[in-house]
């Protein structure tokens, strides 16, 4: 079998180039659908895509419902099909107005990659995330060990990221001059820091924990003092690695770089919640966490919105709509303290209550 067509090939260069320069796309979104149009391509042993026809869209969800996923060994989730599925619908649909095609594939026909609607329901069905708690992460930072400098880094990162939130591909590009301890916050710079949609925003240290902010205060002092790292130096450098006596490759100390992947990152987090007997928290549900917190205490319309810009976002809404999800146990601890109270907390208008914060959550964000 070939395993490539010279035609598609050429096309769907086109189609990554659009992506790229007219719609904005980054690099990982672009990978995704480059192995969703891979896996598609399998299964018409590569046929070139002017003979495409909505039987192969057919046959193409078929074998998706039953392919398994290479680690688990498992049904590949629903989500993970529509998310394949959306790619193609969407390339099949750019290409049906493309010269040489447009004559060739029925636009219509790209909607027989949708799924059902069962299926579909399914795969955008929310489930409850696992986040730690504020005591667990705690327990991690107190855990971790401190007596080399690669220890240290690794337990003032997840101190950082516990009192910023910071998404883990920002993480690994802070350099030392986006701190400043004095304020109290660090500058997610997009001409620098890789921070989603290239956005600059400021973060404030969140109010949770003066350990993690000591943490993170000692590693900036180290690394200025005692490594004389300048304000273009990483914040959280690489591994660097060099021979031991058996010429055996082993870390050596800080490198004069930050880390070129995410990778390293998450296998810090993973060590850390392992060695305090916890499970694995990745990076990303240090946002979660921070947000359920604030929905704890009480916050009124403006702080609320203070907390969502401290996250990046433009919207409070995506806040609540993306994170603040209430965990299944405090869902029956609230509508039980609502039995509690004969359904009811007080005497005012829930409906007019809920109106009201609406509207000023709007006139906020207008």
């Amino acid at each position: 079998m070939a395993r490539h067509n010279p035609a598609n090939e050429r096309i769907k260069r086109e189609y990554f180039r659009f992506l790229a320069e007219a719609k904005g796309r980054d690099g990982a979104t672009i990978d995704r659908v480059a192995a969703s149009l891979a896996r598609f391509e399998d299964s018409t042993s590569r046929k070139d895509f002017k003979r495409f026809h909505r039987e192969q869209a057919m046959a193409f969800k078929r074998r998706m419902a039953e392919a398994v996923n290479a680690r688990s060994g498992e049904k590949l989730s629903k989500s993970t099909v529509q998310s394949a599925l959306r790619d193609l619908k969407a390339f099949f649909e750019w290409l049906a107005r493309e010269p040489g095609y447009r004559s060739k594939i029925a636009l219509s026909d790209a909607d027989y990659f949708n799924l059902n609607d069962k299926d579909a329901g399914i795969a955008r069905a929310r489930r409850e995330k696992p986040v730690p708690s504020l005591e667990q992460v705690e327990a991690v930072l107190a855990a971790m060990p401190d007596n080399k400098a690669l220890e240290r880094r690794d337990r003032a990162l997840v101190a950082f990221a516990a009192i910023t939130g910071a998404r883990v591909d920002a993480l690994r590009t802070f350099r030392l001059s986006h701190i400043d301890l004095a304020g109290g916050f660090v500058e997610q710079d997009a001409r620098v820091v890789a921070t989603k949609f290239a956005k600059t925003f400021r973060t404030y240290f969140m109010p949770l924990s003066e350990q993690a902010l000591e943490i993170l205060r000692e590693w900036c002092g180290e690394l200025r003092e005692d490594h004389l790292w300048g304000p273009s130096d990483p914040l959280f450098p690489a591994t660097a690695m060099g021979l031991d006596g058996k010429g055996a490759f082993q870390p050596i100390g800080l490198a004069r770089h930050g880390w070129a992947s995410t990778g390293p990152i998450r296998d810090v987090f993973r060590r850390a919640f392992e060695a305090a007997g916890l499970p694995y928290f990745n990076p990303h549900s240090f946002r979660d966490m921070l947000v359920r917190h604030a929905m704890r205490l009480n916050l009124g319309p403006e702080q609320m919105k203070a907390w969502s810009q401290n996250l990046g976002h433009g919207d409070v809404l995506t806040t609540f709509t993306s994170y603040g999800q209430v965990p299944v146990h405090r869902q029956g601890e609230l509508i039980r303290a609502q039995q509690s109270l004969g359904g009811v907390s007080d005497n005012s208008d829930p409906i007019a209550a809920l109106e009201a914060v609406l509207a000023d959550l709007k006139g906020k964000t207008a």
